[in-house]
């Protein structure tokens, strides 16, 4: 996952200062070294990794911190509120009102290959779920693949999409045509997403038609749509986009990839503009809002667990999720909840993604065998339940030799497969039955939804559920006791041996 990598170097940094009984300059020194050789080798810009590292240095060896408690605490907060601030340290929303009422215009733009058409529709999804009533407008008229791809996506999304003719050449003339389109077609809609055209590197060329056709629509934003696994040409690429058109905003694209991703952290400080949108997934669910707090959190290892809560408030039914609760903590949970549970992951995104966003699950990570949170195993995991009868879910006991052969042949999975699932499935039982911290977070958990009335209710205030929301801190602490620092359960027979 993107950031790994650097998330690792840090945290064993961080782990070495907290091991000293008094810091030094020269250990703060040490550590600086350290913590600029893991921002460089993450493809952070140079110059913004030297300015980055100069700040930290200048708080880290006053008096206040040199002689605290726990120096090394100190020096991480300094480094994450550094961090923060280098991403921007408060959200930026989009500016979608319009000082005549007109419809607002966003004009989205970026190379080939970063992920513009994807984000456009993913934007278009989000903001239909907030009441707006966004069209799409294709621009790029040398791909007729990217024509095609805009219509799909528009299709899966639900909202209309103007699609130039394939012969017109003149972006400017088409972006005039899409408007006289929607006032005559869908004058209801108050939001156009021009999706622009790309290259593979960026020239003259793109460059001049994107100012033309910026001047003619006089968009409102101007997001750049950038890949977060790019190098550090990212950084140029961004400069050279603001210097032509004035960006607005950044989005961040495909941040589930494998890769270093230090440029990402470059982009905001090189130009000025804010991250405002992060892309996580290939599901049209999996665009949110960027937080620089959060992500400066994440990528310390000390997890996410607003943006996890509002995951499960925006994609998870409430009804469902505290049935499952109740019957989890309750130790009773049967193959027909574990059906229902993978369903409900499946909703929120990949796990690897989902465990970055629980505090101190990068040590778990280390546990859990390499393709363990493979998709497709989790597939068969689901294939294997379903060819279970009914019965067979909800007694999983009787599931023996014979039954077992039969449900392996009926999913086309094997004997060792059935087998491995119904021993993880009954480890899971008894962890949740016994009077570890699995199941302690899984009773409160229960308590709570029952005593809100409903999984949402204790998920939700001012989310798309609606209703209270829980104290963060607690969740919080629940999570970390859980997760994180003395005792960490072995949980490594839940995810199959290697």
């Amino acid at each position: 996952m993107l950031f790994d990598a650097l998330q690792e170097k840090l945290d064993k940094t961080f782990r070495d200062l907290r091991g000293v009984g008094k810091l030094s300059e020269k250990n703060i020194e040490d550590a600086l070294r350290e913590i600029r050789l893991a921002l460089l080798e993450a493809d952070v810009e140079f110059s913004i990794a030297k300015e980055f590292i100069g700040n930290i240095r200048e708080q880290a060896v006053g008096v206040d911190v040199l002689k605290s408690i726990k120096p090394g605490e100190q020096i991480v907060k300094i480094f994450r509120d550094e961090l923060a601030k280098l991403l921007g340290s408060e959200n930026v929303p989009l500016d979608l009102e319009t000082k005549d009422g007109s419809p607002t215009r966003i004009l989205v733009c970026g190379l080939n290959g970063a992920g513009k058409t994807t984000s456009s529709a993913k934007l278009a999804l989000r903001l239909k779920k907030q009441g707006r009533r966004p069209v799409l407008i294709a621009c790029d008229l040398y791909r007729p693949a990217a024509i095609d791809q805009l219509a799909t996506l528009a299709g899966q999304v639900d909202v209309p999409a103007y699609l130039p003719d394939r012969s017109e050449k003149n972006v400017t003339k088409s972006a005039g045509e899409a408007i006289k389109w929607i006032a005559a077609n869908h004058p209801e809609c108050d939001t156009f997403i021009f999706d622009t055209a790309g290259r593979q590197e960026l020239d003259d060329a793109l460059i001049d038609e994107l100012k033309d056709v910026h001047k003619f629509i006089e968009p409102h934003e101007t997001l750049l749509v950038a890949d977060a696994a790019t190098g550090q040409a990212a950084v140029s690429v961004a400069e050279r986009f603001d210097e032509a058109v004035g960006l607005t905003g950044i989005v961040l694209s495909k941040l589930d990839g494998d890769a270093r991703g230090g440029a990402s952290l470059s982009m905001r400080a090189a130009t000025g503009t804010p991250i405002k949108f992060i892309g996580e997934g290939e599901k049209m669910e999996d665009f949110t809002e960027f937080h620089p707090q959060r992500m400066a959190d994440r990528i310390l290892g000390m997890g996410d667990v607003v943006s996890l809560v509002e995951q499960a408030a925006d994609k998870i039914d409430e009804k469902d999720a505290m049935r499952s609760i109740k019957r989890m903590s309750s130790g009773q949970f049967d193959f027909n909840d574990f059906l229902d549970q993978m369903k409900m992951l499946k909703k929120l995104g990949p796990l690897e993604g989902l465990m970055g966003l629980i505090p101190g699950m990068g040590k778990l990570k280390k546990q859990i065998p390499a393709g363990a949170l493979d998709p497709k195993k989790f597939a068969r995991q689901e294939a294997i339940v379903l060819s279970m009868t009914p019965y067979e879910r909800g007694k999983p006991g009787i599931i023996k030799g014979s039954r077992r052969r039969r449900i392996a042949n009926g999913s086309g999975t094997t004997i060792i497969e059935v087998n491995q699932l119904i021993k993880q499935f009954t480890q899971m039982q008894k962890m949740m039955k016994g009077k570890g911290k699995m199941s302690k977070l899984m009773k409160q958990l229960g308590a709570d939804a029952e005593a809100e009335g409903g999984a949402a209710a204790g998920l939700g205030g001012g989310l798309p559920g609606g209703g209270k929301m829980p104290d963060m801190k607690e969740m919080e602490k629940m999570m970390k006791q859980m997760s994180g620092g003395k005792g960490l359960p072995d949980m490594s027979n839940l995810f199959g041996k290697k």
